[in-house]
């Protein structure tokens, strides 16, 4: 029997006594999943398509774009052209964390993609890279470069007149949104970004000044992205960006697993048996969280545990997971109503690709409260100086959560070696929110604490 048809049969009192935890997701509850279906991480990538090859090329192709973004954005002119965020210990948040729950051992750090130059957000990494990669293919189509020149070249305004015969489109919440818009503008490309009516409206007016074509829907995140696609499969010279089923943007985000390894390496700090290390990724559709996992995996193996964080309102990558579906099902297939203020997080069905591409390597889900998401927000901006937007919150709280699973830890071999971990909770966006809408964030996280 085919996954659709057994999933139309099963009802959902079925569902919830084949998976006990649906009662709590479906209550808004908060709940830590640990995978069942989780395998070695050798076995699973030795069996994949994609291979710490394509990493490679991804990684190679940034490097060659470097001088034309360091001519694009001035900003990146002291990194090379090379866009990628600090690894910065926050000691301040983990007392403080540790105040509010337990002691969890190890030192815990940000990684700040939220400084990440262009759009300031984790969705730098993936959009802006897939962007790259097709401005390439038309450049290298049209004859204009080679693979060995100076791709400052792709910055000036001859390569304008050919970029703008093209165009790109993308559904979004908001993040790669304006990474794609972004760059994509700044090549000359023709840019449509379809957004879901409830996204910021700083979002819509940043790109809008940008000269990008914003289109608003009634539906939700999922529903932009299925008419932007359908509108884009129209135009034979639109490239839709996929961020339910791009490869591209997948190994844009990998990259930043060899780019974390060498941080780690420049801090002495060692990743094996003895010194597990911990990820907590903020989950939207699964794109960036499954990118980065793939890579940490390659490099780390098994000394690598990683663990998606997603709203209680909109746990779609969880439910995917969970059920072995992915992008079967919806959020709403189970009664809940996917709205959160977690807005680069609001999402009601998953990636199918990142399902079947990660699925066994992902070590658990956890999913977070929206008053969690504000009060830490207020939280690490008090002690550690640093602003973030609600989404980009999500991966802290699974720390506590963690470490308070002591089941899973002692399953797992990992009680005698938490003195010795790394945690490494994955920042997402915040950078060019306006002050104003920062400071009310702020403001709201304060009056919960």
């Amino acid at each position: 029997m085919r996954e659709s048809q057994e999933r139309e049969s099963i009802d959902v009192d079925a569902w919830c006594r084949t998976y006990p935890c649906l009662r709590e997701i479906m209550q808004y509850q908060e709940v830590i999943w640990f995978n069942q279906r989780q395998e070695k991480s050798s076995v699973v990538l030795e069996k994949m398509v994609l291979k710490r090859s394509d990493i490679v090329d991804a990684t190679a192709r940034l490097t060659r774009f470097a001088p034309c973004i360091a001519e694009f954005f001035p900003e990146t002119l002291e990194s090379g052209g090379i866009i990628e965020s600090p690894l910065r210990p926050i000691p301040a948040m983990q007392k403080e964390l540790e105040k509010h729950s337990c002691a969890f051992g190890g030192r815990l750090y940000l990684k700040c993609d939220n400084l990440l130059p262009v759009s300031g957000s984790i969705k730098a990494r993936g959009g802006i890279y897939e962007v790259l990669k097709v401005a390439e293919k038309v450049a290298l189509d049209a004859g204009f470069i080679a693979v060995t020149d100076d791709y400052s070249l792709l910055a000036t305004e001859e390569a304008r007149k050919i970029f703008e015969k093209f165009s790109l489109a993308v559904g979004s919440t908001g993040n790669l949104g304006l990474s794609i818009g972004l760059m994509g503008a700044r090549f000359g490309f023709r840019v449509t970004v379809h957004m879901a009516a409830t996204a910021r409206t700083w979002k819509k007016k940043l790109l809008r000044s940008h000269g990008v074509n914003v289109v608003e829907y009634d539906g939700d995140y999922s529903d932009a992205v299925t008419k932007g696609r359908a509108l884009a499969a129209n135009d034979s010279t639109c490239h839709f960006v996929d961020d339910e089923n791009s490869r591209d943007l997948f190994l844009g985000y990998s990259v930043a697993a060899q780019r974390l390894a060498d941080q780690l390496e420049e801090q002495n700090i060692m990743v094996d048996s003895e010194h597990p290390l911990f990820v907590y990724l903020p989950c939207g559709v699964g794109g960036a969280p499954g990118g980065i996992c793939f890579g940490l995996k390659h490099i780390f193996g098994d000394n690598v545990h990683c663990f998606f964080a997603e709203p209680t309102h909109a746990p779609s990558v969880l439910l995917g997971l969970l059920t072995g579906f992915n992008e079967k099902v919806s959020v709403h297939d189970f009664g809940l109503d996917g709205v959160t203020e977690a807005d680069g997080l609001a999402v009601s069905r998953p990636s199918g690709l990142v399902g079947r591409t990660v699925g066994p390597l992902v070590d658990g889900v956890l999913t977070v409260d929206d008053n969690r998401l504000f009060s830490m927000l207020a939280m690490l901006s008090d002690r550690e100086l640093i602003r973030m937007e609600p989404s980009a919150l999500a991966g802290l709280a699974g720390i506590s959560m963690l470490c308070s699973s002591r089941s899973w830890l002692e399953k797992n071999g990992l009680t005698d070696t938490m003195n010795a971990a790394t945690h490494i909770a994955w920042g997402t966006g915040g950078s060019m929110v306006p002050d104003d809408e920062m400071e009310s964030f702020y403001q709201k996280g304060a009056s919960l604490l």
